[in-house]
């Protein structure tokens, strides 16, 4: 049961230093070794459904047994720190094309360089014809009054979307969140809403500035096997390249651009492109069980111990390519910063919270299949090791500092919750300060484990990432130019083969980053009252 507002307000002001008091100190060589390992060629980018991701999961299983972590399912005949995780994994196949018709012009788009696609219906093979229809972000919230799809049946149709969210205007300087992005804005979301309006399928045109991360990501992504949880899905989902869809929507007699202000207003009816697409996919479909792997420190209060604090960093990456890509010899993703850093930064954490239990439950997860779409949290959130009522916050790791000591922690999300109170006290008494919170402009809060939890009620948020504070948000204790730009510089790494661990890396911030998560995990854990959604937050109106 929750303590009073009153109660919940007393716990709140005092010092959290008081509640991490009993946070034991990270270990840098523990977690480095962790970090060289997990990073290296042998594990082939702990990839989902390989042979890589296999062995992940087995090295975390068994340092969770030798640190001392109790098993969170020993009643397995496994180990105990297996939790189940079916997805359906679909790679497309030579002799997949989608081609258009339009104002009496052919195109065939180039795979990879002019649009990317594949299928989440778990059929394997597909043929089928469909006309274009644009429908402007494909979103629809009924907190912000807007619908872009007036009540148009999309059935047969394949829908062509812009990515993020309307921008805010002179009048409605705060609608969709201002300039950051909500969850409307993510691709997840505008794939999820085809689904649940019966279209064919849906197509989303690629910007720098609306996606915040280059072509080559998408590309990427659906370079390699795909992955979802079982149950309905497109017939076809995939990227256009701008290129591709400004030629597209002229040759229809349209201009994006100008289809693109018509989509800012709330009066946006969809558009039909005059474009008639032909689509054709060869897919293998495969089941695939993977794992998240879950350990525990159980609680030490009577009444206390039945809460928990999750601790969550995903273990996956990408993988390692069937053939090399041309021009490239390397074919292993290996994912050292994105995310054997957190990986390593968990199990580094975990075996000191063990000599030193806090008054709550802590749980340990690592999910599985982060990549693919925040699967195995997804998993663990709809069958979690402690219910959802009883979980006090999640904190999440992901794509750590490598470049050296910082004088402040990003905590970008914290501040939707009392959780942002706590963490700067943590941060106080550890010498550091909270980096200013800025507009969420890359969607960063919807990208991450931690958002499961949130949308299930849970505080949460991801401690200052490389990947999403890499635009020179850290302010770093030695060096701040230098260190900055080679935390700008990983940009260019990111889901990239380059991504590989560097022998000569300053992991000082590293072990600050874990510390600060640790700390913060026991002034959680070892305070009176659980923490709660800021007042006006839509997370805290869900029920857990």
């Amino acid at each position: 049961m929750r303590l009073s507002r009153l109660a919940l307000a007393v716990a709140f002001t005092l010092p959290a230093s008081v509640f991490a008091q009993q946070a034991p100190t990270v270990s840098e060589p523990v977690l480095r070794g962790h970090l060289a390992f997990l990073a290296d060629d042998l594990l082939e980018g702990r990839g989902t459904g390989q042979r890589g991701g296999d062995l992940a999961v087995r090295y975390l299983e068994t340092q969770a047994a030798i640190i001392g972590l109790k098993p969170a399912y020993p009643a397995n005949k496994d180990g105990g720190y297996r939790q189940k995780v079916e997805i359906e994994g679909t790679k497309l196949l030579p002799g997949s094309a989608v081609s258009f018709q339009a104002g009496g012009k052919h195109f065939n788009p180039e795979i990879g360089k002019d649009i990317v696609f594949g299928t989440a219906s778990g059929r394997t093979q597909l043929a089928f014809d469909a006309p274009l229809l644009f429908v402007g972000y494909g979103v629809v919230a009924p907190d912000e009054q807007w619908d872009d799809y007036k009540g148009v049946d999309v059935k047969g149709k394949i829908l062509v979307m812009m990515v993020n969210d309307p921008q805010p205007t002179a009048q409605e300087p705060k609608r969709f969140a201002g300039k950051a992005y909500t969850w409307y804005g993510r691709w997840l979301y505008k794939f999820e809403e085809a689904v649940r309006k019966g279209a064919a399928g849906a197509l989303l045109i690629h910007t720098l500035p609306s996606s915040s991360y280059p072509w080559s990501v998408p590309a990427n992504g659906f370079s390699h096997e795909r992955f979802h949880l079982a149950g309905p899905g497109n017939p076809i989902e995939g990227w256009l390249h701008e290129d591709t869809a400004r030629a597209l929507f002229a040759a229809g007699g349209f201009d994006l651009d100008a289809l693109r202000a018509q989509a800012e207003r709330r009066d946006f009816r969809p558009v039909d492109l005059k474009i008639a697409a032909k689509v054709e996919l060869k897919s293998a479909i495969r089941t695939v069980e993977q794992v998240n792997v879950v350990g525990i420190v159980p609680g030490t209060d009577p009444k206390l111990k039945s809460q928990a604090v999750v601790y969550s960093s995903h273990w996956d990456h990408m993988g390692i390519d069937e053939v090399a890509q041309p021009g490239k010899a390397d074919r292993i993703y290996n994912g050292a910063i994105d995310n054997a850093s957190g990986t390593a930064a968990l199990l580094a954490m975990a075996a000191e919270a063990v000599r030193k239990p806090a008054r709550r439950t802590q749980v340990f997860l690592w999910p599985a299949a982060e990549e693919q779409g925040l699967l195995g949290s997804a998993a663990y959130v709809k069958n979690p090791v402690v219910p959802l009522a009883q979980t006090a916050a999640d904190l999440n790791l992901d794509s750590l500092n490598f470049v050296g000591r910082t004088k402040d922690i990003g905590v970008p999300g914290a501040e939707r919750s009392t959780l942002y109170d706590t963490a700067a006290q943590v941060a106080k008494g550890m010498g550091l300060k909270l980096a200013p919170t800025i507009p969420d402009l890359s969607g960063a809060y919807f990208r991450a484990d931690h958002f499961n939890f949130a949308k299930a009620g849970v505080p949460a948020f991801n401690v200052g990432s490389a990947v999403f504070s890499g635009d020179g948000h850290f302010e770093f204790a030695h060096d701040h130019s230098a260190s900055s730009e080679k935390m700008v510089g990983f940009k260019k790494d990111y889901h990239q083969v380059t991504d590989e661990y560097r022998a000569d890396w300053d992991l000082s911030g590293m072990v600050q980053q874990a510390q600060f998560t640790l700390n913060l995990g026991y002034a959680v854990a070892n305070a009176p009252a659980m923490p709660a959604w800021k007042k006006g937050e839509p997370f805290g109106s869900i029920k857990r």
